[in-house]
């Protein structure tokens, strides 16, 4: 295989459902998420949340992960771990009557964007969400994430939700709903 520098497509990409052992890569993934979007400090995973609300009895939460194929690999070990993050979870549609699936993160690692990593991940996504009867496939992005908008548009054909604007109570916020008259 040619070297990543120049951005050919992988032949296949691995994507496979995240295990327990995966903790350490899927945390890695999720900090470097938070980097690229300029919130570190606001990264509050540990090992132990994600254990429990991913693989714990009653799981909020699902995750894939993306590796290089083994043809890339000298002797199967996938060097560097995981190289990309879909994290994911159901949710209702009144108006379907039928679940949905949320996608909370999409990430790639930034040396192996172009390469399609995203549409691989996104693949499994759709597999998942027909499996399930789910006939929505919603995420958000950042304004300011072009490139990720223009991936979505351009690839996926996806459609712009512009009517609707994101809202979002937080720990102090959901405290003082106890007190709401």
């Amino acid at each position: 295989m040619s070297s990543l520098g120049e951005k050919q497509k992988l032949e296949e990409v691995v994507i496979r459902k995240a295990t327990p052992a995966d903790v350490g890569d899927i945390l890695q993934l999720i900090i470097e998420l938070a980097e690229y979007e300029k919130a570190r400090d606001s990264v509050k995973a540990t090992p132990e949340l994600l254990l429990k609300n991913l693989f714990g009895e009653q799981p909020y939460a699902h995750a894939l992960l993306a590796f290089l194929p083994e043809s890339s690999q000298s002797n199967g070990i996938r060097k560097g771990g995981a190289i990309g993050l879909a994290l994911y979870f159901f949710n209702f549609s009144t108006w379907t009557g039928k679940p949905g699936l949320y996608l909370e993160d999409l990430f790639v690692k930034p040396e192996y964007r172009s390469l399609g990593v995203g549409k691989s991940l996104f693949r499994k996504l759709g597999e998942i969400a027909q499996e399930k009867d789910c006939p929505r496939l919603d995420w958000s992005v950042l304004k300011w994430n072009q490139p990720s908008i223009d991936f979505y548009e351009k690839k996926l054909k996806a459609t712009p939700m512009s009517e609707w604007t994101g809202m979002r109570l937080e720990e102090d916020g959901i405290q003082k709903l106890k007190s709401l008259n």
